[in-house]
């Protein structure tokens, strides 16, 4: 079936953002005298949102109050707001895939468990040569990724059926947001999660190198 629209996952999938993340919660954490995690640690903490990163982060036998977690949610806001470009880049091939994608007329978005804002200033900063229909990080009132809600208004927006819409990420909580939302998921492997949590998540589809999602779409009109 010849897919109408695309929606991507960002952090994972077309950003490599892992290293400012972890530099920012590890500065904060070390601030307050909670113990830091190493880079490949942080694989497994971030896709659910700020609050559930810095709740994860935090030492899981410590009963933390809410409001301690505001306080360090806000710091590691500040702090990201500052240094979240020192290394984050588009993975390698993702350049090129979007351009091959784009001379295409299917609708194309971006669903994060960022903030909105945010999300929306990191693509037109590390993104700006395409010019998505949709860009939507977490807005109040939605619940997170995997709870469907914001991947069906997005496809309401373009005008198309969920099972019209190619939904790729690189973790469960992709997967998991594909299959409630009714949409095909595809997971990539250059991603923050291994090809197994991919696949017991519901992946229909994997894919190892960014082109390979451009080949997966032409192949998917026949």
């Amino acid at each position: 079936m010849a897919f109408k629209a695309v929606i991507f996952d960002l952090d994972g999938t077309l950003l490599d953002s892992l290293r400012d993340l972890a530099d920012t919660l590890n500065t904060v954490l070390s601030r307050h005298g909670y113990p830091t995690h190493e880079l490949q640690q942080y694989r497994y903490l971030v896709g659910y949102g700020s609050r559930e990163l810095v709740r994860r982060a935090l030492p899981q036998e410590s009963d933390v109050a809410d409001d301690t977690i505001e306080k360090l949610l806000s710091e590691m806001e500040t702090h990201y707001a500052k240094t979240w470009q020192d290394n984050t880049r588009p993975y390698p091939g993702i350049p090129e895939m979007l351009d091959n994608l784009f001379r295409s007329d299917v609708k194309k978005g971006i669903l994060s468990n960022k903030p909105h804002a945010f999300t929306c200033k990191c693509v037109e900063t590390l993104l700006p040569s395409w010019k998505f229909d949709a860009v939507m990080g977490h807005l109040d009132g939605l619940g997170h990724k995997p709870d469907p809600q914001s991947a069906l208004l997005m496809a309401a927006g373009f005008g198309v059926h969920p099972n019209e819409v190619l939904y790729i990420g690189d973790s469960s909580v992709d997967m998991q947001t594909a299959n409630r939302a009714g949409m095909y998921p595809l997971g990539v492997l250059w991603g923050f999660r291994e090809r197994e949590e991919l696949l017991e998540n519901g992946a229909k589809t994997l894919v190892a190198k960014p082109l390979e999602i451009t080949e997966f779409l032409e192949q998917a009109k026949n």
